[in-house]
């Protein structure tokens, strides 16, 4: 019995997410083949940037020349899972029409829409809706803040309806093009290697750098000078202006002095790993003020497998684990998306001793964050994909608690 109820489980789950994942490559589609697009961009139409409608009658037509196809197409596919259970499982036949009869809601909905009955866009059109934004963007659900990007921020990526699954499988969950994108520690060596990926995806870039050199990548053989922007730890207010204007701030800098365990060295190494970059943390969430803010604005934080792994340096190791119990709290919080880079030993000049090579971390971090990993693991150690994820989940559910606002 309790087998058959986890067939039955199975088989109707599998039939609703297969047809979502059928309205999401139609919505794809839409965007690649001319003849469904003009029906698509009918759609792209109704909205301004503040999801309020141009016109009722476009919307309404919006809806018969996109959403309704979209449905019928849905129903059409959904059929697929029953003839898999007909052949396969017919005594599973039918859950697996529930994919059907999600379909069919989809579609009365769209009629509902285009008939311009009261009231159906409330309930069956919410990622539309207008308003002020409450969240950054879902991780794993598609809500209003999510949607808004695939409208106004790129067209050719955030294509899920729902669920979020295709978005991160093709690497269009989060779109880098276009962004102005600030790195600290951007003279060091995954510093230059993430600035290098980035211009790859067509970022904007600014290297915030303690150096007094102007920072520059080599592409195709020619030297490009970066925007670059000197300041020093405790003088993170001199960059308000500026992080205004930036989309993505990386928090990468850092110091590591090994064996050291001398009050100057606690108090330096205290300043620099987590002191510092709280400051600009919450420097730049005051920067997030409108809905594309909220939608677009991401902080990524180099915490450091050092979070639950060893670094064979105490202090490093201290004011790293302090650093991400910080960005754990302010993350209950936090106006915007924040991503944490939990990186093992790469070779560089903090770690000369280091494992895997810069160039293919920084690659690792930013294939995973087209695809919108909040937790950003790259290292050999198995063990961290394991600990790491059994930490944060028990020190968020800790936080929220026995903190408040």
């Amino acid at each position: 019995m309790v087998t058959y109820w986890i067939a039955t489980a199975v088989w109707g789950g599998s039939s609703v997410v297969w047809v979502e994942v059928v309205r999401d490559l139609y919505h794809v589609l839409s965007h690649h083949w001319s003849p469904l697009y003009r029906l698509h961009a009918w759609h792209h139409r109704v909205f301004r940037p503040d999801l309020t409608r141009v016109s009722e009658a476009i919307y309404r037509q919006a809806h018969w020349r996109n959403d309704v196809p979209e449905a019928l197409v849905m129903l059409l596919l959904s059929l697929l899972i029953w003839w898999l259970a007909y052949l396969w499982a017919p005594q599973q036949q039918l859950p697996a029409l529930a994919g059907f009869l999600y379909s069919l809601v989809f579609l009365a909905g769209a009629i509902a829409r285009g008939t311009g009955i009261k009231f159906a866009d409330q309930f069956t059109d919410k990622t539309h809706l207008p308003g002020s934004f409450l969240t950054p963007p879902a991780n794993w659900i598609v809500n209003r803040p999510y949607h808004w990007k695939h409208h106004f921020d790129n067209p050719k990526a955030y294509y899920s309806s729902t669920f979020t699954l295709l978005d991160k499988l093709m690497g269009t969950a989060v779109s880098l093009q276009g962004k102005t994108i600030a790195i600290t520690g951007a003279s060091g060596t995954l510093g230059k290697a993430l600035l290098q990926h980035l211009h790859h995806r067509g970022a904007k870039l600014i290297a915030l750098t303690s150096q007094e050199q102007m920072v520059s990548l080599t592409v195709n053989g020619e030297n490009l000078p970066i925007k670059t922007i000197t300041w020093q730890v405790g003088q993170e207010s001199d960059l308000a202006a500026e992080l205004q204007k930036v989309d993505i701030l990386i928090l990468n800098h850092g110091i590591n002095l090994h064996g050291n365990r001398s009050k100057e060295a606690i108090a330096k190494s205290y300043e620099v790993n987590t002191f510092s970059s709280w400051r600009l943390l919450e420097l730049f969430f005051t920067t997030v003020r409108t809905n594309e803010d909220i939608a677009c604005k991401e902080v990524w934080v180099n915490t450091s497998e050092a979070e639950v792994s060893p670094a064979f340096s105490p202090l490093y190791e201290l004011t790293k684990r302090a650093l991400g119990d910080l960005i754990t709290l302010r993350r209950l919080d936090a106006p915007c998306v924040v991503r944490k880079l939990i990186l093992g030993p790469f070779k560089s000049k903090l770690n000369p001793m280091g494992v895997m090579s810069a160039n293919w971390v920084a690659q690792q971090i930013v294939q995973l964050a087209v695809r919108d990993v909040r937790n950003i693991i790259v290292t050999i150690n198995p063990l961290t994909f394991v600990a790491f994820p059994i930490k944060e989940f028990w020190a968020g559910i800790y936080f929220k608690l026995f903190s408040n606002k």
